[in-house]
């Protein structure tokens, strides 16, 4: 699931409970979900961290 998917469904469940005043925070929320994961900063899911300039193996 991407979170563009994740926001989609995230929202209509949102109106769904009667609550569309969470539409904001939820964009919010996935803005700083891609963010991070977006960061150079993550390990890789292969196990495999990436070392930075300078920095030894």
């Amino acid at each position: 699931m991407t979170i563009a998917e994740w926001l989609e469904q995230s929202k209509a469940d949102a109106v769904r409970r009667g609550l569309p005043e969470l539409a904001p925070l939820l964009e919010t929320l996935a803005e700083a979900s891609a963010a991070l994961r977006a960061a150079d900063w993550n390990d890789e899911a292969d196990g495999v961290t990436p070392r930075g300039p300078g920095e030894r193996s």
